[in-house]
């Protein structure tokens, strides 16, 4: 089995300082997402956990490519009975391991906890890994969408204040071609899960499915498709590949970076010396209606029959998930903590570091990230990205038929 070897190695001057893992203790093996994102958190997160649980160590995994690959990869180890004891998938992806009796539920694990609440997390979080009225994910990393801008190429361009609105940003793009910016903007199309064009719809105030049928087909879904296309014709915006995708706004050649909110930490590491300000997700015409929960929950899905690696298992999901490991998240990624204790941990944090504190300020705009039914799940997002990605390579110009087109596609693959 492959593991983390990086982390291995991040980890390994930092454990110098951390009291030594007893000869008795209790391996248990983790698996999780984006090492760009996390691995820098759970340096931080392993020594703290260790000191308060010596006899607990942790295996880290290869770190999975992004979310859909968390799921392929469980799935696959379900069927050779090589799974980890914890993994972290994302929010969107939860209810197909649960449906497969992959996940275990924690509401044993969560009665028998004197000090545990369920009120510690945020509801609309927690509600995210609640299936059948049980909890199977504790919320672990929360983001929404966001926009982050080169506010020194903005002010060259004459523009003083982020947008609020695509129009907006479409004008925005003219005034800096004028100035220079040949590709000025990226937006993010290509992020897990279709996460981009279900956030389009939530603007308006409609989930992408819902009752049985995807709801694409009528005039919000029309109207999605027309903004994307407005955003990619407008603002020459190349096709980048995800992990490519920050790089040019990190240089300083791109202005305006719409993107998780996942990615602020990474990207105040790595950009040039510009001022950055991360902002409000833009609304179409109006400020959006609601935006889909991006992120991942700390799911148990162990095999084994030891009672203590279970345990030790529970301890680490209920560690991470804390306030404690809630506020570590926050500090080195820049997503949102799903645990109300976290808060009170980051109130001067979020003083000093204004911009992860844009997704906290969206929150009550959190509404679920949805997954598509049935075992075709994955390959209902797949299509929905390959059509997608024909309008920004501009291979497709009539939304109206791409729309159609789409649309019989996707719920051909429904569960009938």
């Amino acid at each position: 089995m492959k593991h983390n070897t990086a982390l291995a190695a991040l980890l390994a001057g930092t454990l110098a300082t951390v009291a030594p893992v007893t000869e008795a203790a209790v391996t248990i093996e983790v698996g999780y997402p984006y090492s760009a994102l996390f691995d820098v958190t759970f340096q931080r997160i392993y020594p703290l956990f260790q000191k308060a649980h010596p006899d607990i160590d942790i295996k880290f995994r290869a770190t999975y490519d992004n979310y859909e690959d968390a799921t392929n990869t469980i799935l696959r180890e379900a069927v050779a009975d090589k799974m980890p004891d914890v993994t972290f998938q994302g929010l969107n992806r939860q209810a197909s391991l649960v449906e497969k009796g992959i996940a275990k539920s924690l509401e044993s694990f969560i009665a028998k906890e004197k000090n545990f609440s369920k009120e510690g997390y945020h509801k609309a979080m927690l509600d995210l890994g609640t299936f059948g009225g049980k909890v199977y994910g504790l919320p672990f990393a929360i983001s929404l969408p966001v926009g982050y801008y080169n506010m020194d190429a903005l002010r060259k361009a004459g523009i003083s204040t982020p947008p609020k609105t695509w129009d907006e940003v479409v004008e925005n793009c003219g005034k800096l071609r004028a100035v220079g910016f040949k590709n000025p903007l990226f937006w993010g199309w290509n992020i897990t899960g279709n996460w981009f064009f279900q956030a389009l719809m939530r603007s308006q105030g409609v989930p992408i499915f819902s009752n049985g049928k995807f709801n694409f087909d009528g005039p919000e879904g029309l109207a999605a498709l027309e903004t994307m296309k407005k955003l990619f014709r407008g603002c020459n915006m190349l096709n980048l590949p995800t992990g490519d995708a920050g790089k040019p706004f990190a240089a300083g050649e791109v202005a305006m970076h719409f993107w998780s909110t996942s990615a602020v930490g990474a990207i105040e590491r790595s950009k040039g010396d510009f001022e950055l300000r991360t902002s409000e997700y833009p609304g179409m015409g109006s400020p959006p209606k609601g935006l889909p929960a991006g992120g991942n929950s700390a799911m148990l899905v162990s095999t084994s029959k030891d009672p203590k690696i279970i345990e030790a298992a529970w301890k680490f999901i209920k560690f991470c998930t804390s306030g404690e490991g809630a506020a570590v998240v926050a500090e080195t990624t820049g997503y949102m903590p799903p645990n109300k204790a976290a808060n009170e941990l980051l109130g001067e944090f979020y003083k000093n570091n204004p911009n992860k504190h844009t997704a906290v300020r969206q929150a009550s705009l959190l509404r679920e990230w949805i997954a598509y039914p049935g075992n075709n799940s994955l390959a209902i997002t797949q299509v929905i990205y390959d059509y997608t990605e024909l309008i920004v390579t501009g291979d497709a110009d009539d939304m109206k038929q791409l729309q159609m087109e789409m649309y019989e596609e996707v719920s051909a693959l429904l569960p009938k």
